[in-house]
C-alpha cells in the first residue's frame, strides 16, 4: 500500500494514509497536485465515453454519499483499475479499485458497474479516473456539495461499532433478462471506519482511526476485484459491482483493517 502521512490541523495525531504528503488539500485548486502526485502527470482523457461517474450534487448526508462508476463492455475489457478521488477530503484518495479476470471478461454481459459510499469533508469535485491494460488514462468527475464528512460521529457508538466489527455479508444475484453470465455481487463488511477526525462525545478525544485497507474477491482462486482503501470510505463499506458468472460463480471474500485484523467470507453460487 502506497503510504501518506496526513498531520492533521486541528492537533490530533498524525495518521498513516495513502498517498500524498505534499498536497495542499485546504487549496480550491488540489487536482494538478493530486494528479501529479498519482499519475505523474501522465495525460488522463476526461469525458471520453470510457468511464461514466454518477453521484449527487448536493448530499444529503456528507458521511454517506453513494457514487457509481460504469464502464461500457468493450473498455471494461481492458479495464485495469480504477481510482477513486475527492479532491478536497483530507485524504483525497478514496479507494483504488484493480481488476481481474472476471470483472474483466466476458463482453456479453454488458456494461461493469462498481458502486460504493464515501465521505465529503468538504465542497468537491470527485473524480474516477480508469487505467486501461495498455497503460491509458480515462477520469469522468462529479462535483459534490456536502460538509464535515469525515469528521461526523459514527451512527453507532464506538463499542458497539467494534462488538460487530468485521460480520460480513457477501450476496450474488442473477437477472435472467441480463443473460447467463451476468452475475452482481454486494459485499457488506461492519466496520466503523473511524477517520481519526471523529471526536468522543464523552472523552472529548479523537477515536483513533481504524479502517478496512484492504479487500479483494476472488472467484476459484482468481481474482475478480480488489480495493485499497482510506478514510474517505463511508462506515460499514459497501461494494456493488457486476461481473463474468462461470459454472460455480461462488465469492471469496478476505478484508483487512490498518489493525490487522483479518476478516473472511464466502458466498454461496447462484444468486443466494
Amino acid at each position: 500500500m502506497r503510504n501518506f502521512v496526513f498531520a492533521a490541523a486541528l492537533g490530533f495525531a498524525a495518521l498513516a494514509f495513502s498517498p500524498l504528503s505534499t498536497i495542499a488539500i485546504a487549496d480550491d485548486e488540489a487536482w494538478p497536485d493530486i494528479k501529479a502526485a498519482v499519475f505523474e502527470n501522465r495525460p488522463i482523457a476526461e469525458n471520453d465515453g470510457a468511464i461514466a461517474l454518477y453521484a449527487p450534487e448536493q448530499a444529503e448526508d456528507a458521511a454517506v454519499v453513494p457514487v457509481s462508476i460504469r464502464i461500457p463492455a468493450p473498455i471494461a475489457n481492458q479495464a485495469k483499475s480504477v481510482t477513486l478521488i475527492i479532491d478536497r477530503n483530507p485524504a483525497p484518495i478514496a479507494a483504488t479499485f484493480r481488476f481481474g479476470d472476471g470483472f474483466r471478461a466476458g463482453s456479453d454481459i454488458g456494461e461493469r458497474k462498481l458502486e460504493t459510499r464515501i465521505r465529503v469533508d468538504s465542497f468537491s469535485n470527485v473524480r474516477a479516473v480508469l487505467e486501461t491494460t495498455d497503460g491509458k488514462l480515462h477520469m469522468a468527475s462529479q462535483f459534490v456539495r456536502g460538509a464535515g464528512g469525515c469528521s461526523a460521529p459514527a451512527n453507532k457508538d464506538a463499542d458497539e461499532a467494534l462488538a460487530n466489527l468485521g460480520k460480513m455479508k457477501v450476496k450474488t444475484l442473477s437477472n435472467p433478462a441480463m443473460g447467463d453470465k451476468w452475475r452482481e455481487a454486494i459485499v457488506m463488511i461492519r466496520h466503523p471506519n473511524f477517520t481519526g477526525m471523529q471526536m468522543d462525545p464523552i472523552s472529548r478525544g479523537y477515536t483513533p482511526a481504524r479502517f478496512i485497507n484492504e479487500l479483494s474477491v476472488k472467484r476459484d482462486g482468481a481474482l475478480v476485484l480488489s480495493m485499497e482503501g482510506g478514510i474517505s470510505i463511508s462506515e460499514d463499506p459497501n461494494i456493488r459491482f457486476n461481473y463474468d458468472a462461470r459454472a460455480d460463480d461462488a465469492l471469496d471474500v478476505r478484508a483487512a483493517d490498518t489493525d490487522g485484523a483479518v476478516f473472511t467470507a464466502h458466498s454461496e453460487p447462484s444468486g443466494s
